[in-house]
């Protein structure tokens, strides 16, 4: 066993949502790790022309409230759907 598919998790399938939906309040299944890196935050950046400082000026992040550049919020949930098809399957929906 590599150390890749020691930390890979598995998908977890339902049948259809009625199945999903009896698992609310359930952790149900985790996506695999994910580095989000500056090339991608700046790529961000750029398809939502979003170029705020604080996550793209590394330089003036450094000395900011958060002492370095942050993702965004907004970049965080448009991975959910990837992570999500990772984590889970849903057959007849």
């Amino acid at each position: 066993m590599t150390a890749e598919t020691m930390h890979r998790p598995s998908t977890r399938e339902f049948e259809n949502l009625q199945a999903l939906q009896n698992h609310v309040g359930e952790e149900l299944a985790c996506s695999d790790w994910m580095t989000v890196d500056q090339a991608g935050i700046d790529l961000f950046a750029a398809a939502t022309g979003d170029h705020q400082w604080i996550h793209v000026d590394t330089v003036r992040a450094a000395s900011g409230p958060f002492r370095g550049d942050i993702a965004r919020g907004l970049l965080t949930l448009s991975l959910i759907p990837m992570l999500m098809a990772q984590a889970i399957t849903i057959h007849n929906y």
